[in-house]
């Protein structure tokens, strides 16, 4: 298989190392994450078209900060510096950082050379996203300044013979207008990269590959409905058809009607020839999540649970020689396995796999993509919109938008309301409006009137937030009639529910989840 040309971010910590790799591969460059510790002889093994420095918590000038070896910039590989990535290149290369006598934030007038090759196309006066305390006070020797502010002279320099450039500011925020456009001038202008990551012939090699490895052996996948899982199903299943077997376990805490959903898709009357288990295991989940009202405790009930009903199904298959695993990028990065950033939250896809199926090895064909490109990749492979554009879903489920204990009638309770608030928004126009909507049943129980008797039942709060990555959320504003039919359909068909609220909160100081 011909090497894919590629773009290594190191990274110093920075909390956008991820971002970084994302805008490099939307500009149709492929593009990995490492930690600034990787020894100099692995990235050049790893061939790199360019490396783009990340930013950090730490100034250049403290002795236990992160740093890397002058010898990075002499490897004959085009390097840029972003934020603390410039800063560190100047003080490696002789220029020199101090603490800035006004610290810039936010939004920030820079002015650009558009003579370089990094400015190419971009305003001479652009808004830039600035977050520093220090400053490059002088730059090394042999570089030229390119940009600066109002407040810092040496806002982004280049030595464009050495293929070294440095910016203070952030272009891969949103908030840096031209930061895509700056990305796209350095790995194509400076770089020299064609642009060969495409999602159409990644699918296509995947299959391949999967073909390949895979020959005449027996695949096991555990499919829960989501993105990530579901687009794994369906490359396995173009890869090796029969030999894959799907097991679906309906733990009763999905949204209404999604298992049959699920089922329609993977199952025998769907397009795709595999074999297909959906386990209904619903009154067994609800058995031991009964009385259980702490949202930690519910979660690993529901994950140990469902390690226990998928052993079974696997031990009713027998030996398998593959198990598939829906795992992506991200939780790569974010279980401390790439980059540098403090390991966020395990994931139960990557390291401390269960003992329990006999199986010689993982397929992981979806490791290397972010969930936008593995919608991509859905939508290549012809997986139904619906599926492929789904709403981020909460492993636990419905738990955790339940708020309390989970009965059976509760779980019935928020299903109806969410399809309720789902087929409005969709009624109104705006089932795109938000990136992730829903509702969830509170434990509040309080007073109401209902066809002249009192009541005293539940009431159910109405979520929609949006957002790029997750990390953080706005509240959205959604039309006041909007809400208003939500509420009194939800008031009139949802038995036990007599009150509806909408959550304002962003993301923080709340998650957007309830629990």
């Amino acid at each position: 298989m011909q090497q894919r040309e590629t773009i290594i971010v190191l990274d110093f910590g920075g909390q956008y190392n991820q971002l970084i790799a994302r805008r490099v591969r939307e500009c149709g460059v492929y593009c990995e994450i490492y930690s600034y510790r990787t020894p100099l002889e692995t990235i050049r093994a790893k061939n790199p078209r360019g490396i783009i420095l990340t930013g950090g918590p730490n100034s250049v000038y403290d002795p236990a900060s992160a740093t890397c070896t002058a010898d990075l910039f002499a490897m004959g590989v085009p390097v840029l510096g972003i934020c603390y990535g410039s800063q560190l290149m100047m003080h490696l290369l002789g220029g020199r950082v101090e603490r800035a006598p006004e610290r810039e934030y936010g939004k920030t007038e820079v002015y650009v050379d558009t003579e370089s090759l990094l400015f190419q196309e971009v305003n001479p006066t652009t808004i830039c996203w600035m977050s520093h305390n220090d400053y490059i006070s002088q730059a090394a020797p042999g570089f030229k300044v390119i940009a600066h502010t109002d407040h810092c002279p040496v806002a982004a320099v280049e030595a464009p013979d050495k293929g070294l450039y440095a910016v203070q500011f952030h272009p891969e925020v949103l908030h840096t207008q031209q930061g895509s456009l700056m990305l796209s001038n350095f790995v194509y202008k400076v770089c020299g990269c064609a642009g060969d990551w495409k999602m159409d012939s990644f699918v296509e090699q995947s299959i391949q590959n999967i073909r390949a490895k895979v020959g005449n052996g027996k695949v096991l996948c555990a499919l829960s409905g989501g993105v990530d899982s579901s687009v794994a199903a369906v490359m396995l299943a173009k890869a090796v058809g029969r030999q894959l077997t799907c097991v679906f376990v309906d733990h009763g805490l999905l949204r209404k009607d999604e298992g049959d959903q699920v089922e329609a898709v993977f199952g025998p009357e769907g397009p795709y020839d595999l074999n297909f288990i959906r386990v209904n295991a619903q009154q067994r989940f609800y058995d031991k999540l009964a009385g259980q009202d702490d949202p930690e405790t519910k979660r690993k009930i529901i994950g140990e649970e469902f390690i226990r009903v998928f052993e079974e199904e696997a031990k009713k298959i027998g030996r398998v020689d593959y198990l598939v695993q829906g795992t992506i990028y991200p939780d790569v990065v974010e279980s401390g396995l790439g980059g540098e950033s403090a390991v966020i939250k395990s994931h139960h896809n990557v390291g401390g796999l269960p003992d329990y199926v006999d199986f010689k090895e993982i397929i992981e064909p979806l490791r290397d993509l972010f969930k936008d490109e593995v919608r991509a990749a859905g939508r290549e492979l012809g997986l139904p919109e619906a599926l492929v554009a789904r709403q981020p879903f909460p492993g636990p489920g419905l738990a955790v938008r339940i708020i309390g204990a989970v009965t059976p009638e509760k779980v019935r309770m928020v299903q109806e309301a969410d399809a309720i608030f789902r087929e409005e928004m969709a009624n109104f126009g705006l089932a795109n409006a938000a990136s992730q909507y829903f509702a969830a049943l509170t434990n509040m129980r309080s007073v109401g009137v209902m066809g002249d008797e009192r009541t005293y039942d539940y009431a159910v709060a109405l979520r929609a937030v949006s957002t790029s990555d997750f990390m953080t959320a706005e509240s959205v504003q959604l039309p006041w009639e909007l809400l208003g039919k939500v509420t009194s359909r939800i008031v009139n068909e949802v038995p036990h529910v007599n009150r509806v609220l909408y959550d304002c909160t962003g993301k923080p100081p709340a998650t957007i989840e309830f629990e």
